[in-house]
């Protein structure tokens, strides 16, 4: 164990104002505990609150502060901080210590059930059903169901099966955080001589801190920093943005394919039926013409059938991008494709989770600060006066933040070309294989031209955003 190190000037727990924020234990430990509490009461309140009139903080709280702030901008900098402060996580270390404590057996002990839990579980339903997890009761019992699955898996499995594998947002956050500007690591020097290993012995997830510089990867570490209240020998150092990114490590299929859905199911997604959907022409898009004819003889009911096709199409085109481009760069560089397409792969991060900002610094503006402020006023009778809207969509000065979608996809080319340096191949066919293994990041910046063009020639639809037949016939009774 060590006890002093002389930090490196990069080292975040050398700096003292972020020193107390990521390694003071008592710090650290107040905000879980916080964190908790506030969770454990938005369900109870979704439930004795059940409506949005009479309850604004439940879905404030999960969807206006932890999901957009807590998570996307945190992964986006300083990586997986939110997963240390997770409520689930939290209770998970107490749990496990007396619970059963059993190998997760081969069935389970895969992340790809998180992703499609996440992928299908959550945003299909909810294109299906936009409305669905916006009301208060809803969201409490979406996350008092999660809770009790993480319970159970906490209460069975040892090293935090849960958090690892079935866990919605466990590899999404887990490979999100390769685009940050931190890494935890350990001062080689002391980690040489070592024999006590107490950083690995703090560690729930069964990690061992001391060998993440070497291996390039943080594995499953959720930055709950056990490990630097063990030995001093921990560090957590500024790095240049996606420092992981630009060396070599051990890939994953599940990263990578999380990668490509969450790109299908927010980026593009959200592009088709968010964006184009508010447009003057939004009947003459493929998706739409596609979801009229079949409500031409099926009775979807209260399904958003315009929401579910944009949905299919954006995974349907993802997939085709992302898989036939790298297919054909790895012929032309005759290179195995499954080597291709996971060491490649990765450069698609930036794509959600920079050009992502965009949506959440315009929504912070149009309703999320609104909505925070006027749940919490209301959860805890605060008095104050009831909050508007920062600005509205007429405002020209929101779209300034539309500049992470351009920043998005640059970034991403660029990962992309660094990316290739790890390919084995001659350089004039890297070259000529570039543009095929970066369709999809062409596809993606081709579209935000597309509908900056769209809404500059034909204009936004004055009758607000797009609806299914079903629903315009309901609201025309």
């Amino acid at each position: 164990m060590v006890n002093f190190v002389n930090r490196d000037k990069n080292d975040i727990f050398g700096m003292t104002i972020l020193s107390l924020i990521f390694k003071n234990r008592v710090f650290l430990r107040t905000i879980q505990v916080l964190v908790f509490s506030l969770f454990l009461y938005a369900i109870y309140f979704g439930f004795i609150n059940p409506t949005k009139e009479e309850n604004l903080f439940t879905t404030g709280l999960f969807w206006g502060l932890f999901w957009p702030f807590f998570m996307v901008v945190s992964l986006g900098t300083f990586g997986r901080i939110f997963c240390g402060v997770c409520p689930h996580g939290f209770i998970g270390k107490y749990i496990t210590k007396f619970g059963l404590k059993n190998k997760v057996p081969k069935s389970l002990a895969n992340p790809f059930i998180g992703v499609f839990l996440l992928f299908i579980g959550w945003w299909l339903t909810y294109y299906m059903y936009p409305e669905f997890f916006k009301t208060p009761y809803a969201t409490a019992l979406l996350f008092a169901i999660m809770t009790l699955v993480a319970v159970v898996f906490y209460y069975i499995y040892d090293e935090m099966a849960y958090c690892k594998y079935v866990c919605p947002i466990g590899t999404m956050t887990k490979v999100f955080s390769k685009v940050s500007f931190t890494k935890l690591e350990t001062y080689k020097e002391h980690c040489q001589s070592c024999k006590t290993f107490e950083c690995a012995s703090a560690c729930s997830y069964d990690l061992k801190p001391f060998t993440f510089a070497k291996k390039n990867s943080m594995e499953d570490c959720t930055l709950c920093m056990d490990c630097s209240s063990a030995c001093e020998s921990v560090a957590f150092k500024f790095k240049k943005p996606s420092n992981v990114l630009l060396n070599k490590f051990k890939p994953s299929k599940a990263e990578v394919w999380a990668l490509i859905f969450i790109t299908a199911a927010i980026s593009i997604t959200m592009g088709f039926h968010h964006a184009l959907g508010r447009s003057a022409i939004v009947e003459e898009f493929f998706w739409t013409k596609t979801a009229r004819y079949f409500e031409s003889f099926i009775n979807f009911g209260s399904i958003d059938t315009v929401g579910l096709f944009a949905f299919l199409y954006a995974v349907v085109i993802t997939v085709f991008f992302s898989v036939t481009g790298m297919f054909i760069a790895s012929k032309i560089m005759n290179v195995t494709f499954e080597k291709t397409f996971y060491t490649l792969g990765y450069a698609f991060a930036p794509l959600f989770i920079i050009g992502g900002l965009s949506h959440i610094g315009e929504f912070f503006f149009y309703s999320y600060a609104s909505n925070i402020v006027n749940g919490f006023n209301q959860a805890f009778a605060l008095g104050i006066d009831s909050m508007q809207p920062l600005a509205s969509r007429r405002d020209e000065w929101v779209h300034i933040f539309k500049a992470f979608t351009h920043i998005g996809y640059i970034w991403a080319f660029i990962l992309m070309i660094i990316r290739f340096k790890l390919i084995d191949s001659k350089k004039s066919l890297k070259v000529l294989a570039f543009p095929f293994a970066s369709a999809l990041i062409i596809f993606y910046m081709a579209l935000n031209f597309y509908t900056g063009y769209v809404f500059k020639t034909y204009g936004a639809n004055k009758g607000g955003h797009n609806h299914s037949n079903h629903q315009m016939k309901m609201e025309n009774k």
